[in-house]
């Protein structure tokens, strides 16, 4: 491998000098540096991605689930994706979730993200994609809290349930996008020590609070962040919403069909969040129909959804795979531009056999 010169970079973004297709790796490292302190921007780049898809200008079929009879445990996903506008790029986001790497020292998710050439359909880089994975999360549950909390009164205490990476990120970009806090709630059967560590360092502010009783979390937060790794609803109880939260149900499964069914809902992409056995895939066996989903985060934006002033809101986010190539692409821009950009020589075999 070798680092391209900034002369050279600009060229190598998908072509050699020569005018040949050119293959690069961008590492986490890589990654995160760009995307560290940046949540504005990538917030601002998830709404654009959002509109774009809502317009048509992508391509985002179904995610591809493999699992495994000798490891039941394990799974990995394939997703997707093509999206136009001035990104013009398709790739596939490759991921692995295996949790018995925990008890090895070793986090249970890896990622990777190709990008494909628009135009000749080469891949031209291969990204390191569990940073731009949980970024895109956190970007996209940032802008539907903003968006989704216009018309009533500003969230001033949130709860967390789940208090690993993905919600350490929320908060961040919460924080990062102008909220602020006058208390967080913590709810975790694992802990949350670490989350607290994370509001101590971070200088959050708030007021923290660790609660043991569930219910009690939900009951007293006016925005509820569910960033768990269940697999089933768990959570059954309607009067716990009574007080009409927002609510970023982001890991998608921790909602009885009943809770669903009593609140407005609003998604990503209603294809995509009804499959599976997801909340909303539940809750629309249970009711026969999807009447219960208002519609899409992007029609809130354009102003085709109207949300009610009362009643509990749920934003249930599936993470497309054109979030993914959007925040790839920014990623992969910025470490070009900054003459970074790691190019494998010589990585495509036989370019000159048509002479």
């Amino acid at each position: 491998m070798t680092t391209g010169s900034p002369a050279t970079i600009v060229e190598a973004t998908s072509r050699s000098p020569d005018g040949s297709p050119s293959f690069a790796v961008v590492s986490g490292v890589q990654a995160e540096r760009v995307l560290h302190g940046r949540e504005n921007r990538i917030v601002a780049l998830i709404e654009a991605t959002y509109r774009l898809h809502n317009e048509g200008d992508s391509v985002n079929p179904p995610s591809y689930l493999m699992c495994f009879p000798d490891r039941p445990a394990a799974r990995m996903i394939a997703l997707p994706a093509s999206i136009g506008g001035g990104l013009r790029v398709d790739g596939l986001t490759w991921i692995a979730n295996f949790p018995e790497n925990v008890p090895a020292g070793l986090p249970r998710t890896s990622a990777v993200l190709i990008l494909n050439d628009h135009d000749t359909g080469y891949p031209f880089a291969c990204l390191e994609s569990s940073i731009i994975g949980v970024t895109r999360t956190a970007a996209s549950a940032a802008l539907a809290a903003g968006w989704l909390s216009r018309s009533r009164r500003h969230p001033a205490r949130a709860g967390f349930v789940g208090t690993g990476m993905v919600a350490r990120y929320i908060h961040a970009f919460l924080v990062g996008t102008g909220w602020s806090f006058d208390e967080v709630g913590m709810y975790d059967t694992g802990g949350v020590s670490e989350f607290q560590e994370y509001l101590e360092q971070a200088g959050a502010g708030a007021r923290m609070v660790e609660h043991s009783d569930l219910g009690e979390l939900v009951r007293s937060s006016d925005l509820v962040v569910f960033a768990t790794l269940s697999r089933r609803p768990y959570v059954h109880d309607v009067s716990w919403f009574a007080h009409d939260p927002l609510v970023l149900h982001v890991s998608l499964r921790d909602l009885a069909p009943e809770v669903v069914l009593a609140s407005a809902n609003i998604v990503d992409d209603v294809e995509h969040a009804l499959i599976g056995r997801t909340s909303l895939a539940l809750a629309e066996r249970l009711a026969g129909n999807r009447d219960f989903v208002n519609g899409t985060l992007a029609d809130v934006m354009a102003g085709r959804v109207r949300l009610p002033r009362k009643g509990p809101i749920i934003f249930s986010p599936f993470g497309l795979g054109v979030l993914d190539l959007a925040v790839g692409k920014y990623v992969y821009d910025e470490v070009a531009r900054t003459g970074d950009l790691l190019v494998v020589d010589d990585f495509f075999q036989g370019l000159r056999r048509y002479g």
